[in-house]
């Protein structure tokens, strides 16, 4: 377990993430096992490393809202990963270029 912790791996995260990428994966309309497995997994890292990260940009400190915190991170994944980069790079001065989304009119 101290092995573990000294890598940054956090099991309370890791649980809350894998639970908030579970209710994501029985929403997500792609159901083939290798989507499902990667979103899992990466559903759990992002719980594990931004809720520290999180939790020290909002000030939490309380277990059991970092762990609310891991659950939806879990439960965005990747997404929230890029909206927390753009934010890091915007407090440090970086410009980053939005990707602008047009939906096409049909004819």
């Amino acid at each position: 377990m101290e092995y573990l912790q000294k890598m940054g791996i956090q099991i309370g995260f890791l649980i809350s993430g894998l639970f908030g990428a579970i209710l994501m994966a029985t929403k997500n309309e792609k159901t083939d096992v290798k989507s499902v497995v990667l979103s899992l997994i990466g559903g759990m890292c992002a719980a594990n490393f931004l809720t520290p990260v999180l939790g020290d940009m909002l000030n939490i400190t309380n277990v059991k809202h970092q762990n609310g915190i891991a659950f939806i991170a879990g439960f965005i994944g990747l997404k929230l990963v890029e909206i927390v980069s753009e934010n890091l790079l915007q407090k440090l001065g970086h410009k980053s270029k939005s990707k602008k989304i047009t939906k096409r009119k049909r004819t």
